[in-house]
C-alpha cells in the first residue's frame, strides 16, 4: 500500500496522461480486434446471433483489457521507477551523496564533449580539492570520526557551490567539482568559500579536537580539451597547494595545446610530496 502511495506521489502529470494513453489505447486496439473477429465469424449466422456476438465483442474486451492494461502500465511505470532509483544508487558515493567517480568524469566528460559539438567557447573552471593531513584524524579519532569529516566535507562543497556545478568524490578524502562556464575570479572565489566553510563546520563539530582543512588545485578552461588534460593541470595544481603549506587556492589556465597526458587521473611528477 505505501508503495502504491509512493508511485502515485512520484508521478507527474505527463506519467498520469501516458498510463491513461496507454490504457485506452490497448482496450481499444482489443476492442477493434474482437469486433472484427465477431464480426467475420457470426455474420452469416442470422442477425440474432450477430448481435450478440457484436455484444460480447464489445463488452468483454471493455471489462478485461482495460483493467489489464492499466495493471500493464502501472508495472512497467513501477519498473521504470525502479530502474532509475537503481541508477542513482549505482552512481553515488555511498558514504557521502557525491557523484562516485565513475558517474563524475562521465559527467565532465560528456559537457565537455557537448561544448565541443556546440563550438562553446565559454570555457569553466574545474576544481580539485583534498583533505589537509587526514590520516591523522583516522590514526587519533578511528575511521567513524574520518567518515563524518568526509560527510562534512561533502556537505560543505554543496552547500558553496552553484546549481549548475558538478561534485564528485574522486577517491578517499579528494573530490572533484566542474564549474561550467566560471571565470577564474569566479572560480577562486567558490574555491574559497569551500575552504571557510568546510573550516567553519569542522570547527563545530569536532569542537578543537582537531583541525580540517583542504588544499585545491584549479583549472581554467578555454579551449575543447578532453578531461585527462584539465584533470592533469588541476591535480598539479593540488600538489603546489600542499607543497606551499596547505589550506590555500592555487589557481591556473590549462595551456590550449595541452597534452592529453597520461591515463585519466594519473599523477603527473612535481617533485616529492611528504605529507597529505
Amino acid at each position: 500500500m505505501q508503495d502504491k502511495v509512493a508511485l502515485g506521489a512520484v508521478m507527474s502529470p505527463r506519467a498520469r496522461r501516458q498510463l491513461a494513453r496507454w490504457t485506452i489505447l490497448g482496450t481499444i486496439g482489443c476492442l477493434s480486434v474482437a469486433i472484427a473477429f465477431n464480426a467475420a465469424l457470426f455474420w452469416s449466422h442470422g442477425i440474432e446471433i450477430f448481435l450478440l456476438g457484436m455484444v460480447s465483442a464489445t463488452v468483454l474486451p471493455i471489462i478485461l483489457a482495460g483493467p489489464l492494461f492499466f495493471y500493464l502500465t502501472l508495472k512497467l511505470r513501477e519498473l521504470a521507477i525502479a530502474n532509475h532509483r537503481l541508477g542513482d544508487i549505482a552512481s553515488r558515493d555511498a558514504l557521502t551523496g557525491c557523484l562516485n567517480r565513475g558517474a563524475f568524469t562521465a559527467s565532465v566528460s560528456d559537457w565537455l564533449a557537448n561544448r565541443r559539438r556546440a563550438r562553446d567557447a565559454t570555457g569553466g573552471a574545474f576544481l580539485i580539492l583534498d583533505a589537509d593531513c587526514f590520516k591523522s584524524i583516522n590514526d587519533r579519532f578511528g575511521h567513524q570520526e574520518g567518515d563524518e569529516a568526509l560527510q562534512l566535507i561533502a556537505s560543505a562543497v554543496r552547500s558553496s557551490v552553484r546549481a549548475s556545478d558538478v561534485v564528485g568524490r574522486l577517491g578517499g578524502e579528494e573530490f572533484g567539482v566542474l564549474l561550467p562556464d566560471a571565470s577564474a575570479g569566479k572560480a577562486e572565489e567558490i574555491a574559497n568559500r569551500i575552504a571557510s566553510a568546510v573550516e567553519t563546520a569542522a570547527r563545530a563539530h569536532a569542537t578543537g579536537r582537531y583541525e580540517l582543512t583542504v588544499s585545491t588545485g584549479c583549472a581554467i578552461f578555454t579551449d575543447n580539451l578532453c578531461y585527462r588534460a584539465i584533470f592533469a593541470v588541476a591535480d598539479r595544481k593540488l600538489y603546489e597547494a600542499k607543497r606551499a603549506g596547505r589550506n590555500r587556492v592555487i589557481v591556473a589556465d590549462v595551456p590550449s595545446l595541452a597534452p592529453d597526458g597520461a591515463a585519466l587521473g594519473q599523477r603527473l611528477p612535481v617533485g616529492p610530496v611528504t605529507a597529505s
